[in-house]
């Protein structure tokens, strides 16, 4: 894989930015796509054997999955403002999303199988929030789709990073077999900056550094993670959101800390 790095594009027929498919990225489970709707267009997609996360990054959506109708999800003026609300759509159904405004959504999926689940919306007072970190090291988490919840293969969680912190950090990886120390799970993780003309750094690599890669992330921009550690860093003056989407052979979150940084919370009063 050269290029861990995938710019948005123009505009699509679709009104799709930015997409990374399991083809185009050489991977097995993670899909992810973002689109940008003007108020009455429309998506329409029917998934046969993967299962979806409609997570509304701002504006206002009607989502229909199957029978099922769900009016009015999305409040947020930008993936700033607040908790998201998404749509879960299990495998085989078919969706549909109508802006009912100026509307930036993202289409996250993962195989699944016709039958199992139902779709659901979910809102605001479903998804936890947790503070991590402390320091330069805080940020701020939103679980969208944790483990915890039902669904066949997606992970999905949004985080704020505030300028002049780290994150995903120490680096840390999940690509092996290993519970309960590891799980082997695909990331991809979509950027977004406020104000939006900033920038900030991510590495991929992995400990024989097959893959090492640092990455200059605009807004917009999205950074593929097959394997490896993959810490995220701030710069001043400029807050970073990231929207995780993670799928693998098990359904579970274990990851391995860098054994050079990992000094890092096992010190006194770190964490």
């Amino acid at each position: 894989m050269s290029d861990l790095l995938v710019k948005p594009h123009p505009r699509d027929a679709e009104g799709c930015v930015l997409s990374v498919t399991p083809q185009s990225a050489g991977w097995q489970h993670v899909g992810f796509e973002v689109f940008t709707l003007r108020p009455g267009e429309r998506i329409s997609r029917r998934l046969e054997e993967r299962e979806a996360c409609i997570v509304v990054l701002s504006g206002t959506a009607d989502i229909v999955a199957g029978e099922h109708s769900f009016a009015g999800v999305g409040h947020r003026a930008s993936p700033f403002d607040g908790k998201p609300q998404a749509v879960y759509v299990p495998a085989g159904l078919r969706l549909d999303v109508t802006a009912k405004s100026a509307l930036e959504v993202a289409l996250c999926s993962a195989p699944g199988h016709p039958g199992g689940l139902s779709p659901r919306l979910i809102a605001e007072a479903q998804i936890g929030f947790e503070e991590r970190g402390q320091g330069s090291n805080r940020r701020l988490v939103y679980n969208i789709l944790p483990e915890s919840e039902p669904a066949e293969s997606l992970l999905v969680v949004e985080v704020i990073t505030p300028g002049g912190n780290w994150s995903s950090y120490p680096p840390h990886k999940h690509d092996r077999d290993a519970p309960p120390e590891e799980t082997f799970l695909e990331e991809t993780y979509y950027h977004r900056l406020n104000p939006s003309q900033g920038f900030a750094f991510q590495r991929v690599y992995t400990d024989d550094r097959a893959i090492d890669q640092t990455m200059a992330v605009e807004d917009g921009d999205c950074v593929m993670v097959p394997r490896g550690y993959h810490p995220v860093g701030a710069p001043h003056g400029y807050d970073l959101y990231y929207l995780n989407v993670m799928a693998g052979p098990k359904r579970k979150w274990c990851f391995k800390n860098d054994p050079a940084h990992e000094w890092i919370v096992k010190s006194p009063g770190r964490r």
